[in-house]
């Protein structure tokens, strides 16, 4: 087992139908499904740029290919549906849902909301009345 797994066995038989195989075209050889969701997995739990992958799970570009690829197609979405319902029926979801009212303001250059301060179309104008 490598350090770098961070799925069981059982997990991973959770998610692994749902993940795209290969499909027998010729063509770049096609990446382990777990060794890039284990990959992707490892660079949030560190909080790392994908550029400081562990080098064993190969090139980040695919890694990263392969994140952005189940974002777009919503194989998160579903793999996320899927663990959540599986939490569910083992009653390890805590439905209590609590909402904080905080407020934090912020200071008023800190938007980047335009507005008018006084510049020159406003100089223009307020000469025009004057005279």
């Amino acid at each position: 087992m490598s350090r770098f797994q961070l799925l069981s066995d059982a997990q991973w038989s959770l998610i692994e139908g749902m993940l795209p195989r290969p499909t027998g075209r010729k063509g770049r050889p096609f990446s382990d499904a777990r060794t890039m969701i284990e990959a992707i997995a490892d660079r949030y739990w560190c909080g790392i740029a994908w550029r400081d992958l562990p080098e064993v799970f190969g090139p980040w570009q695919t890694v990263w290919t392969w994140h952005r690829r189940l974002a777009a197609d919503g194989t998160w979405d579903r793999i996320h549906a899927r663990l959540l319902a599986a939490a569910d029926v083992l009653g390890a979801v805590d439905w209590a849902v609590s909402a904080d009212s905080t407020i934090a303001r912020a200071h008023q250059h800190a938007t980047n909301v335009t507005r008018l301060t006084g510049g020159w179309v406003e100089l223009q104008e307020s000469a025009g009345r004057a005279a």
